[in-house]
């Protein structure tokens, strides 16, 4: 009994082990290999106080269709939106400027491509160029982010609305 247990252990941590993940990398790095071996770029703005966007990590970009799709198709970014890098883009240096009574601030960056509207999770879309497309708000379950994903990247969004899209 103890062998079939011990068994069992092993083959369930080995499948956690091997289970398949967003590659997540920097702004940097994307913008990078985007100059090479263009693709979209995804970027999900989030805070570490942001209960919605530890939220869609444990569900949502856990989810094997979304993992497929993103790694296929996106140069994924996780971008804090209070982080306290610099970050050098399109001839601008982006900072973050500190914050008030104690709070960390919002970095330039995620301002700007958030276009002002500060809200955690956000998750931004840019084309091959490095240009932004669209900035969807909001945690959402993967039933209803993959159609999101695939939307912009098939560049459905071209020629038809959402709406229509998913119709």
């Amino acid at each position: 009994m103890k062998k079939i247990f011990l068994t069992l252990a092993i083959i369930v941590s080995f499948g956690f082990c091997n289970a398949q993940k967003i590659n997540w990398m920097t702004f940097e790095e994307a913008v990078k290999l985007n100059e090479t071996a263009p693709k979209k770029i995804f970027i999900d703005v989030y805070t570490d106080w942001c209960g919605w966007c530890k939220r869609m990590d444990q569900t949502t970009f856990t989810d094997k269709e979304v993992v497929d799709y993103m790694n296929e198709n996106y140069y994924a970014v996780k971008l804090d939106a209070e982080m306290g890098d610099t970050i050098v883009f399109g001839g601008y240096t982006y900072i973050n400027e500190g914050g008030t009574n104690g709070r960390k601030g919002t970095h330039q960056l995620a301002a700007a491509l958030l276009q002002g509207r500060l809200s955690y999770p956000s998750y931004v879309f840019m084309n091959e160029k490095n240009q932004l497309l669209t900035v969807a708000p909001g945690y959402m379950e993967a039933k209803d982010f993959l159609p999101v994903l695939q939307y912009i990247g098939t560049d459905a969004y071209l020629n038809q609305t959402f709406n229509d899209y998913i119709k």
